[in-house]
């Protein structure tokens, strides 16, 4: 088995999408590690806030079985093909870490946004605070206390999984 860590983020429906994410991913690999959820304006293009977490999970599959299943569960999910890569979507669906992997095929592992982006590195250090980035050396929550917290609006919301109101 291994573990693996997947971002998940919506700007269309968000909360409906984040919920079919996780029923999704959790009848294909079973138990989940769930981050807190966040909103964040949208990167690189002008659209409505994201929802994003990372989820957490252990796996047999490997890594392009991987991509290909979270490929499917995001077109289940109404994800247009061949969308724009900075734009609207109902789901989406990245594979961050696989293990130690490191490999730039079928996939870029780890995957470089970790680095980059406060909606995936901040829900990532809130679960795996401990295990090591396998190009930096540095743990997650290091990463984060060194990440530009100015550079990207992120705030932590409360979700509720079930149908219950989702802001509080």
């Amino acid at each position: 088995m291994t573990r693996i860590y997947i971002s998940v983020g919506s700007n269309i429906e968000p909360e409906k999408y984040l919920r079919n994410a996780r029923s999704a991913l959790a009848a294909h690999l079973g138990e989940l590690h769930l981050s807190p959820v966040y909103q964040s304006e949208a990167v690189g293009f002008e659209g409505e806030h994201f929802l994003n977490m990372v989820i957490g999970a252990e796996t047999e599959l490997d890594i392009a079985a991987l991509v290909a299943l979270f490929k499917q569960i995001e077109l289940d999910n109404g994800r247009k093909p061949g969308a724009r890569k900075f734009s609207a979507r109902t789901l989406d669906l990245d594979l961050l870490l696989f293990g130690d992997a490191v490999c730039q095929a079928p996939i870029e592992l780890p995957r470089a946004e970790i680095l980059h982006n406060a909606f995936v590195l901040w829900p990532l250090a809130d679960i795996a605070p401990q295990l090591v980035h396998p190009l930096s050396g540095q743990n997650y929550a290091a990463l984060w206390d060194q990440f530009d917290k100015q550079s990207q609006r992120l705030w932590p919301v409360a979700f509720s999984w079930d149908n219950a109101p989702l802001f509080q």
